[in-house]
C-alpha cells in the first residue's frame, strides 16, 4: 500500500554509508520511530551478507516489532529487505549506493502493507513525511560520523 522512495547525496564514502545502514542494532540511537532492534543471525556468504533482524517501531500508543530478512549484495552495492514476521502483510525495501568524488548517492525505495487496514490508511497519509524524517536521520548520522570538517 504505502510506496515511496527518496534519494540523497551524502558527504561520506559509500562503504561508510553501507556500514551505517547495516549497523541495525544502533538504529534506536538515531532513527525516528525506532524503539529497538536486534540481530538474530548474520552470515557472510562471499558476495552476500545475510542478516535476520527485528525492528521495534512505534509512536504514541502504536508499537510493534517485525522481523526482516536483510540481504546485502556486495557486488551491486544493494541492500534488499523483506519481512518475515510481524504486523506487515509484506515489505520490500531497497537501498542502492553509488560513490562520486567522496560523496555517496543513496536511493531508498520502500513498499509495504500492514495487516491492519485502518493503520494502512493512516500510514498512507503520513508516509512520505515519515520517510523523509528517516532519510534526514541517516544523512545527519552519516555526516556527524564521517564528514571531514
Amino acid at each position: 500500500m504505502p510506496k515511496a522512495s527518496v534519494k540523497r547525496l551524502i558527504n561520506c564514502k559509500k562503504d561508510q554509508l553501507i556500514d551505517l545502514v547495516l549497523d541495525i542494532e544502533k538504529y534506536s540511537e538515531f532513527v525516528p520511530f525506532c524503539l529497538g532492534s536486534k540481530i538474530y543471525e548474520k552470515k557472510d556468504k562471499g558476495d552476500q551478507l545475510l542478516i535476520i533482524a527485528d525492528l521495534t517501531i512505534g509512536k504514541g500508543p502504536f508499537k510493534d516489532t517485525y522481523k526482516s530478512d536483510v540481504k546485502f549484495n556486495k557486488k551491486k552495492d544493494l541492500i534488499y529487505v523483506t519481512n518475515l514476521d510481524g504486523p506487515l502483510k509484506y515489505l520490500e525495501n531497497k537501498w542502492q549506493f553509488k560513490e562520486q568524488n567522496n560523496l555517496s548517492e543513496v536511493t531508498f525505495e520502500i513498499d509495504f502493507e500492514l495487516k491492519n487496514d485502518f493503520l494502512n490508511i493512516i500510514m498512507t497519509k503520513s508516509f512520505q513525511f515519515g520517510l523523509d524524517k528517516i532519510a534526514d536521520a541517516f544523512q545527519k548520522r552519516a555526516e556527524d560520523l564521517f564528514s571531514k570538517t
